[in-house]
């Protein structure tokens, strides 16, 4: 019987943790931890208000290598489920290694004094994991996650190599508060404030932060901006599919987020190194983040709908010559926020760490070693986003993207 051990309680906790309970036949047993108790303590009553499945919950500092093998080992898990920051994966799969068990996450690696993340670092424990007949899944979240499965689906069904790739992750939510991030604030911030790069002909190609921006229509939101940016599947799809001539990610913001973020990020209300305040030392960043709103407690008034989806160009399966894929979901904020008490960039992240937790507990992706998902058979996990809450549609395009 498997046993689940969550870390981490935010919104993409709260939202994995919903949908383990509702599929109690594949999750029978989950345990939840945290830094902070209490926050696991209010996910689990809403666990048990909406599915009557009980929640053990315990404190935990996810970077106590001891702690956490102690934790793994008292409640037995097989799994576990690492939903906390990403500076925490490296200790959190030591803990796992140490304890014999398998591992999942969302993000990869980031150092927490340079805003730099890759997989290198997690690669690197390919095979520790593999001497201990352990897997190592990572990144099963929806970009990266189910944008990686989105292009290996197209790739399986659609086209025999793909020439370009273009990630389009849209939050069309408006959430009536003049400044605040859909996911994380500290993690949401470095990610938006570092140096965009894509892949291009063999290479990374650098850009300043939020320079090259290209306006997309997308369904069921409208025309919005979109911004080049680095995203850590852009490294592991490259490397899984060597024929790429480019990859991109871009990611839409508003004025007001940008307007925001411009005058943070003048005054040094961004930065990550520490300063002295008071005779102690803080990290801006670190700061700004416990004032901004909390991404779990915009869930109620959130509405609109997130566009998350990929375009591919290349050589058509069936030899009719260069096509183009657009494949994508739409994620209403209404809908998630009714079935778990969440907003949709939430759930988008939570769903599909549930799902790729499933693939793993009932044996359905298997392997010894570190993973990520473009390693995996796409079509079981593409099934399941459909049956949980993220349905997928596919159509082809007159051509490949203008911009």
């Amino acid at each position: 019987m498997s046993k689940v051990l969550v870390v981490g309680a935010g919104g993409v906790s709260s939202v994995c943790v919903h949908k383990m309970a509702m599929n109690s036949d594949i999750f029978p047993e989950i345990h939840l931890a945290s830094r902070t108790r209490s926050k696991c303590d209010k996910i689990a009553a809403s666990v048990k208000e909406r599915t009557g499945v009980d929640v053990p919950t315990y404190e935990i500092d996810a970077e106590e290598v001891p702690a956490m093998v102690n934790l793994i080992r008292k409640v037995g898990a097989t799994l576990v489920v690492n939903l906390a920051l990403p500076y925490q994966d490296l200790p959190i799969m030591d803990a796992c290694l140490e304890a014999g068990v398998h591992y999942l996450d969302t993000a990869n690696y980031e150092p927490k004094d340079e805003a730099k993340f890759e997989y290198k670092w997690q690669w690197a424990y390919h095979d520790r994991f593999k001497k201990a007949g352990l897997m190592a899944l990572l990144g099963s979240g929806f970009d990266p996650g189910v944008t990686s499965v989105f292009t290996m689906w197209l790739k399986k069904h659609k086209l025999k190599t793909i020439r370009t790739l273009d990630i389009l992750d849209c939050n069309g939510g408006d959430h009536g508060q003049a400044f605040a991030t859909n996911f994380n604030p500290e993690i949401n911030i470095r990610e938006v404030t570092a140096p965009a790069r894509h892949w291009e002909n063999g290479e990374w190609v650098e850009t300043p932060a939020m320079q090259v921006k290209t306006e997309f229509d997308f369904e069921a939101v409208g025309p919005k901006n979109a911004y080049l940016m680095y995203h850590e599947e852009l490294e592991s799809l490259a490397k899984f599919n060597p024929e790429i001539e480019r990859a991109r990610f871009w990611m839409t913001f508003g004025d007001e987020y940008i307007k925001h973020l411009t005058v943070l990020q003048n005054v040094g209300m961004t930065r990550i190194d520490p300063v002295k305040y008071k005779g102690r030392e803080i990290i801006p960043l670190q700061f700004l983040a416990a004032v901004l709103p909390k991404p779990e407690t915009l869930g109620e008034t959130t509405k609109g709908n997130t566009n998350i989806g990929c375009i591919a160009t290349g050589e058509a399966l069936d030899g009719s010559g260069e096509k183009t894929f657009y494949i994508n979901n739409i994620c209403s904020h209404e809908a998630a926020y009714e079935e778990t008490g969440n907003q949709a960039v939430s759930y988008t992240t939570g769903v599909p760490a549930m799902i790729g937790a499933a693939m793993m507990v009932q044996g359905t992706w298997e392997g010894q070693g570190v993973f990520n998902m473009e390693e995996m058979d796409p079509d079981p996990f593409m099934e399941m986003l459909n049956q949980h809450g993220l349905p997928w549609q596919v159509k082809e395009l007159d051509g490949p993207v203008g911009f």
